[in-house]
């Protein structure tokens, strides 16, 4: 009798987290930050990175067609956070008493994932200013790219600055990374759509301020 009220308090407890959090999200994130901290290779701030995906059921959209729109940006998640751990960014931010959180982002849908494709999403630091970085990420399946994002990362009491004269030093670049390998070891220039995106996102505030 008293088995059977564990297995049934147990069974409620599940149910209970399966209601109130979306469990598969919380549990891959957890699976992401170990493989990345633990087993994957470091990499330098401004090299690329890359975490495997595969369209599931659970992704689809109701025609049962293609890959939900909403689970691109959910995907970028699992990404950024698999590049945050790699390169030591987060554990910077957070050793300078900084927070980073998501400002904005943008994405260009090119061609569907069907439900059981697989696809690579790679992650790259395109270019950063006083405030905030700005990422680069391409969801890519038989070497087509099927959908680009760019996200910027706002940073929060630290600037972004000093945040990457540490990483970009020998003492900041993670162990056992291979500089040769790299491809710029310096601030890239600021790329044409990342400079058309934020004017177009200082005429949204200017909009919004003024009561539109």
């Amino acid at each position: 009798m008293v088995f059977c009220y564990l297995i049934s308090g147990l069974l409620a407890f599940v149910l209970l987290i399966y209601v109130s959090l979306e469990f598969h999200y919380f549990l891959r994130m957890a699976i992401c930050v170990i493989l990345a901290k633990f087993f994957k290779r470091k990499v330098h701030i401004l090299q690329e990175t890359k975490i495997k995906g595969i369209c599931l059921t659970t992704d689809i959209d109701t025609l049962l067609y293609h890959m939900n729109n909403a689970r691109y940006l959910r995907e970028i998640d699992f990404a950024r956070v698999d590049f945050y751990e790699r390169t030591k960014l987060y554990q910077t931010i957070r050793s300078k008493g900084g927070a980073i959180v998501q400002g904005a982002c943008t994405i260009r849908y090119r061609r569907f994932i069907r439900p059981f494709t697989t696809y690579d999403l790679t992650t790259k630091l395109i270019y950063w200013d006083d405030k905030s970085f700005y990422f680069e990420h391409r969801f890519i399946s038989n070497d087509f790219v099927r959908a680009i994002a760019i996200c910027r990362q706002r940073l929060i009491n630290c600037n972004t600055d000093d945040i990457m004269a540490y990483l970009m030093s020998t003492d900041g670049m993670p162990k056992g990374v291979d500089i040769e390998a790299t491809v710029r070891t310096t601030k890239p220039e600021m790329p044409l759509e990342v400079m058309k995106w934020n004017e177009s996102n200082e005429i949204s505030s200017a909009n919004l301020r003024n009561g539109c």
